[in-house]
């Protein structure tokens, strides 16, 4: 009863700041409200929100098949960085602006960030599930292997922790839907990476609540002992579910940096700055539920877009304020609302035929 109160008195509160605000701006165009709003119902503030979304959302639904496997893998920022850096590297390599086999060599640096961030996810498996780590020590270790790790190799191949510019993918556009009014520059002329996104979360959601894999990885976090009981092996859930967040990691890193960035930042956080642990926070706040994380990736990269075009717009909005947001938002969840609940055996090791 009274976390259904508090959940309405959130609701209510935020529907009624949210409509202060609009009529504030409507009003007054030339207060904080009106340049919010405008800038807010800006074109180019919705397609940078969908592009700056893709690591969060990507990185997200992957934490929750490990996490609902009872792996928790903090070590989500890691992927993102090494599977960007990989993908940014690769196509270098290859040759940006040419192609191999009828495919763009983008391409080809996509599939190489996937494979990256998947063999970083087997390593981090093998540690966790074969050797009975700390989850949580082996995740800060995967994270600070990629932080180092990337540009290490970017000063061996570019002199310098940041690498050259390989370009971005094309927008994709399709006739006549493109023109339609709102959706069609959202949905219809837009990167490839957006279409992965949107993609990747309804096979997430198909995947883990459709299927027996879905339900097999939930036992697996929930009650492993059942789950062995019944003759599934326990191991080769969690090693998948775990894998799987490598390869959702590594089409968001990859299709961050072939699809917003066209190089890779490797001094201080990284050009990732942050987002996969902001991803943690996304999965956190939807409770699990890969719909929802997506929904969750479009607010706080709505936030991070505004907070670009406030700065481009000659207003000084702290970049670090922003960032907190996700984290006040589940820490406000959390105490409010109470809907997020871990995994029973989330962090737990367990050894088939145990009691």
């Amino acid at each position: 009863m009274i976390d259904r109160l508090s959940r309405r008195m959130i609701i209510t509160g935020a529907g009624a700041l949210a409509v202060v605000w609009i009529v504030a701006g409507f009003l007054f165009p030339d207060s904080w409200a009106g340049v919010l709003l405008g800038i807010a119902a800006s074109p180019s503030t919705h397609t940078a929100t969908l592009r700056l979304a893709v690591p969060i959302a990507l990185a997200a639904i992957g934490g929750i098949f490990a996490e609902k496997s009872g792996v928790i893998n903090i070590g989500i920022e890691g992927l993102l960085i090494v599977s960007a850096f990989s993908a940014i590297i690769v196509t270098f390599w290859l040759g940006s602006g040419e192609s191999t086999l009828a495919l763009s060599h983008h391409w080809w640096g996509l599939f190489a960030g996937v494979v990256a961030s998947t063999l970083f996810a087997l390593l981090f498996a093998v540690v966790c599930i074969e050797f009975k780590a700390d989850q949580i020590i082996a995740g800060l270790a995967v994270w600070l292997i990629a932080l180092g790790l990337a540009p290490f190799v970017s000063r061996i191949v570019f002199d310098s922790p940041n690498t050259g510019n390989v370009g971005t993918f094309d927008n994709v556009t399709i006739p006549l839907l493109s023109e339609l009014p709102f959706v069609g520059y959202l949905l219809f002329d837009t990167p490839p990476q957006v279409y992965l996104m949107l993609g990747s979360a309804a096979a997430g959601w198909y995947l883990l609540t459709q299927t027996s894999f879905g339900r097999w990885v939930i036992a697996s976090g929930e009650n492993p002992k059942a789950l062995d009981t019944a003759g599934v092996d326990v191991r080769k859930v969690r090693y998948t579910a775990v894998l799987l967040s490598g390869v959702f990691a590594g089409l968001g890193g990859a299709g961050f940096a072939l699809g917003q960035l066209g190089t890779f930042a490797g001094g201080g956080e990284t050009d990732i700055q942050g987002r996969g642990f902001i991803a943690i926070a996304t999965y956190l706040f939807a409770n699990y539920h890969p719909l929802g994380a997506l929904g969750g990736s479009f607010l706080f990269a709505g936030l991070d877009a505004l907070q670009i075009r406030l700065q481009a717009a000659g207003y000084a909005v702290p970049t670090e304020l922003i960032r907190t947001i996700p984290y006040v938002t589940v820490i406000v969840v959390l105490v409010f609302v109470g809907r997020t609940t871990l995994p029973d055996a989330a962090g737990e090791n367990y050894e088939s035929g145990e009691d």
